[in-house]
Parts: structure tokens; C-alpha cells; sequence
């Protein structure tokens, strides 16, 4: 069957999310430039396309700053910058992204997050109401046109910045969020929709319901997939090193990751608790989609585990259904990101998403 080329990108834990044994703080795999700058190069040298760059208030480095620094050091992959929307200012951040777009030579693309401001609590319906104006202002000023905004959030009249993208357009802008204000932000603004892991027929679900949305408002999302990723020579070595990866999690410990996170309570995150629970008693929702992980995080909380050809089959199994881009991780993170590159990575028809 013929499909089209996908997008594959890796994920640098600029959040305090590296571990060998998943719970256990490890010194060495804690955020820090030099660490997520290794995770990254080696994404680079692996062959990926893409790599998420994370944003976290609390945990881990400053994502905008780091996506500048490390812009210089890349020769071929793009950089998905995450961004908080309640802590920036629109026409700060479209100079921003249009400077840090000439750095990488057009190779930036935009992650959206719909955050509160520190130390502030937004109900949905209004934080997400004010990421919908975040995504219009950016898009205007970066597809250099004139603004004139009169919103809830923001009253803004202002030329674009001089500085802008390679392309003179504004960025692809990826965005998640299953609650129905995250689903109608999405189908108002975003270009690709972002899914955590759940069953197939769960996935088809969110698209079909995602696809109706967007053409209310006469637009077309593309879909992306986040997921981390198990890949050994074998099933029974990938399996192993699963459940490695839990034996030193005890049950206190794991809850206290997930409840420290800010979206702890959201109905993405609620989900993938649900998808854990109902899990077989080995942890598998379905072949190969193993929920360990979501015992020691919060957010993405399931792995496709399995040897090469099983993962590039769950992969193609998805790609099948219309997804056109994938976020992948593992842990430890440069290790895992070498094992994929080398066992799965070259048997994907894949390319960055233009």
C-alpha cells in the first residue's frame, strides 16, 4: 500500500523528564543545556525531522531560550518550539518566532500550549477563548499583515514586525487538547492536531469528530501522534526493557508525579488514566500499546513496544488513518532516540511536513 512520506520527530526533555528507572531522579539525565542539547543532536545525526522542545513553568529550562540557542548548531532538522500562551505577549512572540525561523532557515514550527499565567487560574472556556486570539495574532503578523484585533483578551492595532519568516508565512501551529473548548481552539486555529495515545478505534473517533469541527469553520486540520516508543531486536527484549523501566516505581511515588503536573486534571490527561486502568493486567490497551508509562507522568502516558517490524507496523497502522506526523520518546532519551533511528527509522517513508 502506498502512503505518504510522514513526519517523524524526537522530543528533548527541557521538563525533568529523563530517567533510566521512570520515578528515580537520575543527576545525570536532569534538564540542563548541555543534556537536552545531546538529546537533540542526536535527533539530528539520527535522522529525524523534527524534535519537540517542551514547556513547563515549574520544571525544567526555558524552551524559547533554548530553542535559540541550540538553532545555530542544526544543519537539516526542524525544531517544534512549545510555547505558553498565558505567559507571552503575541506580538513579543511573533518577533520571536520570526527571528528564531531565520536562525534554523525556516525550519520552525510551533507547538501551542494553552497555559494560565503563573500564579493565576483561568477557567476553560476563557483561557482557551484567549489561545484562539493568541493563534490569530500570530498568524496575521506572521503572514506580515497589518493587525486590528479587538478581542476579549487583547485590543491591538500594530504593523508586523520587520524581521520575518524565511517563507514570509507564518509557521505550522500544532495544538492538543480533547476537553470541548481545547477541540472547538483547535478547529478554530491550529494546523495540526495533536492526539495521545489510545485505542485505534478511539483515535478515528477524536479525527472523525475533529474533521466535522474544522469544516464548521470551513478549514482542514492535518494530525499528528505523540507517543513514546519501546523498539529492541526482539518483542521478548522490548517487553524486558518496559517493564525495566518501572522496577523501581513504587505506587506513592508515581502518584505524586502525575498530581504535581499543571494538567493534571485535564480530560486528556483523564483519559490516558482511563486508558491505563483499562488496560489488560500486563498493561497492554491493545497489541503492542503499552500504558506503563503513564504510572510515573503525566500527559502522554502510553509506549508502542515491540521489535522493528512491530513498531513500524503500529506506525503504519496509524498512518493508515490519516495521521501525517509523529512525536516520539524514550527513555533514557538519546538512547532510545538511537535505537529507533537505527531499527525503525529507515524503513519510514518520512519528511518534514511542509
Amino acid at each position: 500500500m502506498s502512503r505518504p512520506p510522514c513526519e517523524v520527530s524526537w522530543f528533548s526533555a527541557l521538563c525533568d523528564d529523563d530517567y533510566e528507572f521512570l520515578g528515580v531522579p537520575d543527576a545525570r539525565l536532569k534538564s540542563s543545556w548541555e543534556h537536552c542539547r545531546d538529546i537533540v543532536l542526536q535527533a539530528e545525526a539520527g535522522g529525524f525531522d523534527n524534535i519537540l522542545l517542551p514547556s513547563g513553568y515549574e520544571l525544567g529550562i526555558d524552551t524559547t531560550a533554548f530553542c535559540a540557542g541550540i538553532a545555530p548548531m542544526l544543519r537539516r532538522m526542524k525544531l517544534l518550539m512549545a510555547t505558553r500562551i498565558g505567559e507571552v505577549w503575541p506580538p513579543q512572540l511573533a518577533r520571536q518566532i520570526a527571528t528564531i525561523d531565520q536562525m534554523l532557515g525556516g525550519r520552525l514550527v510551533v507547538n501551542i500550549i494553552s497555559s494560565d499565567m503563573p500564579g493565576e487560574k483561568l477557567a476553560s472556556a476563557p483561557r482557551y477563548a484567549r489561545t484562539v486570539e493568541v493563534m490569530h495574532i500570530l498568524k496575521t503578523l506572521l503572514n506580515g499583515e497589518a493587525l486590528d484585533h479587538d478581542g476579549e483578551f487583547y485590543k491591538l492595532q500594530v504593523e508586523p514586525p520587520r524581521i520575518r519568516t524565511v517563507s514570509g508565512k507564518a509557521p505550522l501551529l500544532y495544538f492538543g487538547g480533547l476537553s470541548e473548548d481545547a477541540r472547538e481552539a483547535a478547529a478554530k486555529g491550529c494546523d495540526v492536531f495533536l492526539m495521545w495515545p489510545d485505542r485505534k478505534e478511539t483515535i478515528a473517533e477524536i479525527m472523525a469528530d475533529m474533521d466535522k469541527r474544522a469544516a464548521k469553520y470551513g478549514r482542514k486540520l492535518r494530525y499528528g501522534y505523540r507517543a513514546h516508543v519501546v523498539v529492541r531486536e526482539t518483542e521478548a527484549e522490548a517487553r524486558t526493557a518496559a517493564d525495566r523501566l518501572l522496577s523501581k516505581l513504587d505506587a506513592d511515588t508515581g502518584a505524586a508525579i502525575r498530581a504535581k503536573s499543571l494538567d493534571s486534571t485535564s480530560v486528556g490527561v483523564q483519559a490516558q488514566a482511563a486508558l491505563r486502568e483499562s488496560a489488560k493486567d500486563d498493561g497492554y490497551a491493545e497489541p503492542f500499546l503499552w500504558t506503563g508509562v503513564g504510572r510515573a507522568r503525566s500527559g502522554c502516558g502510553a509506549a508502542i513496544v515491540g521489535d522493528p517490524d512491530q513498531v513500524l507496523g503500529k506506525l503504519n497502522d496509524y498512518r493508515d488513518m490519516g495521521i501525517e506526523a509523529f512525536i516520539l520518546s524514550g527513555y533514557p532519551h538519546a538512547a532510545e532516540a538511537d535505537l529507533f533511528a537505527r531499527h525503525v527509522l529507515p524503513n519510514l517513508e518520512h519528511g518534514p511536513l511542509v
